[in-house]
């Protein structure tokens, strides 16, 4: 017994041996492991997509198998190819510069920058700005678009790096990076270092209360290694001396918080609107373990829907392809062992992911226009948080009869005049 306690993996925020289940998805591939096609025929490595919750912080999880080091190097999600997501990137700088007064004298430090995608909206307005990015094929970008970026992974030693150069930060950004991070307490240690006695962090990631009330399972991928609600984020941060002192309910991802935090010596009140979103995760059972143990059906009966859906489309000799080679994607077609008997091809308009494969599946992506050329019945979403997004993109399927088809939070078909009320709407 002993020795099978030792075996379990430990809590990445307080080293609890972890021993309850959220939800096991089985066996999946790296999520952003795009198969060339000289390696159809190579092995590929399959980890455990196994959450665990610890049953003392609440913290739901997954081991780490692969290094970040592996994982984000070099990666393969660029944001700039999300015009919804640039708009998002846009209003928060706005709303940014007035709350926190930001001007030339100020500096703001994105942590996992990405392309520069938010950070050039601070340099447009001559706010310093500096990125830390690890992935050193998108930072290359980030810096010839005239936008100072670090290629190094975010912790204690690169904040204190950082300060040794005289680089401390009014704003520290972090969007969805915090869900990304397994060395938890190193990577909050650092944002401490860095932030100034009367400096604020905003971060985002998707809210795991809305995870569960909308079944979105399939945002669990290795690249995730915590999933996080408002209270558990608030115990790791104050932990380190920082006080959550805000929050925002966004629609991002499918439902996202971001949370303002700074010096718990600042003294900042804490406001209504977080008082009252740990008063609702209380209320919804948070703080209990029963209720992260009763994920797991819900899954599976979402699994068996579109399964369903796709052996009686099959069978009807229908014709069906995906869009979007998101890691959503990758984690759904694993689980549900959907393959080429079922999807014909996914498209995808970033042309780093064109003329790869899906990993595991072995689907093929394509530039979008295949869809014009082989007018399939059903377009299956599945980065269904762009769904609105990628329908206006895409009405013209309703040329020839062809409807969308989302996954989550229950399956869902939109014929073609839903589809194209959706598009008018802009």
């Amino acid at each position: 017994m002993n020795s099978e306690v030792s075996l379990r993996p430990k809590c990445r925020f307080c080293d609890t041996s972890l021993c309850q289940t959220f939800v096991d998805l089985g066996m999946s591939p790296l999520s952003e492991s795009w198969v060339a096609p000289s390696q159809l025929q190579s092995m590929e490595r399959f980890y455990p997509l196994h959450v665990y919750v610890c049953d003392r912080c609440f913290l739901a999880q997954l081991e780490e198998f692969e290094s970040p080091d592996h994982i984000f190097s070099d990666y393969a999600y660029f944001s700039s190819y999300s015009e919804s997501w640039l708009e998002h990137a846009r209003n928060y700088v706005e709303m940014a510069v007035k709350r926190f007064q930001l001007g030339g004298a100020s500096q703001v430090v994105e942590i996992a920058s990405n392309d520069g995608y938010l950070l050039r909206n601070f340099v447009e307005k001559r706010i310093p700005a500096l990125g830390v990015e690890p992935a050193a094929n998108i930072a290359k970008v980030a810096v010839e678009r005239g936008i100072p970026t670090r290629v190094r992974f975010f912790g204690e030693q690169t904040a204190r790096d950082l300060v040794s150069e005289g680089i401390r930060a009014d704003l520290i950004i972090g969007n969805n990076v915090l869900a990304h991070v397994p060395a938890l307490n190193d990577f909050v240690e650092g944002l401490k270092i860095l932030l100034k006695p009367n400096g604020t962090i905003t971060m985002e990631f998707p809210h795991l209360m809305q995870l569960m009330v909308n079944n979105q399972f399939d945002t669990i991928y290795h690249e995730h290694f915590s999933y996080l609600s408002f209270s558990a984020v608030e115990r790791v941060f104050a932990s380190h001396g920082l006080a959550l002192y805000d929050v925002e309910e966004i629609p991002t991802h499918g439902g996202s918080l971001r949370i303002y935090a700074a010096h718990e010596a600042a003294g900042l009140p804490v406001g209504e609107r977080a008082r009252e979103l740990k008063a609702r995760e209380q209320m919804a059972g948070f703080d209990q373990i029963e209720t992260y143990l009763s994920f797991t059906e819900q899954v599976k009966e979402a699994k068996r829907k579109l399964l369903e859906f796709l052996i009686q489309e099959k069978r009807n000799r229908k014709t069906i392809v995906a869009y979007g080679a998101a890691a959503k994607g990758v984690t759904l077609l694993n689980y549900c062992g959907v393959r080429t008997d079922f999807i014909d091809y996914v498209v995808d308009i970033s042309p780093y992911k064109q003329g790869y494969y899906m990993p595991g599946v072995h689907i093929p992506i394509c530039h979008p226009d295949k869809i014009k050329e082989t007018r399939p019945n059903y377009v299956l979403i599945l980065p269904w948080n762009l769904k609105n997004e990628i329908i206006r993109q895409m009405a013209y399927i309703g040329e020839w009869g062809g409807q969308f088809v989302v996954p989550i939070p229950a399956l869902t078909v939109y014929p073609v005049s839903t589809a194209q009320r959706i598009a008018a709407q802009g």
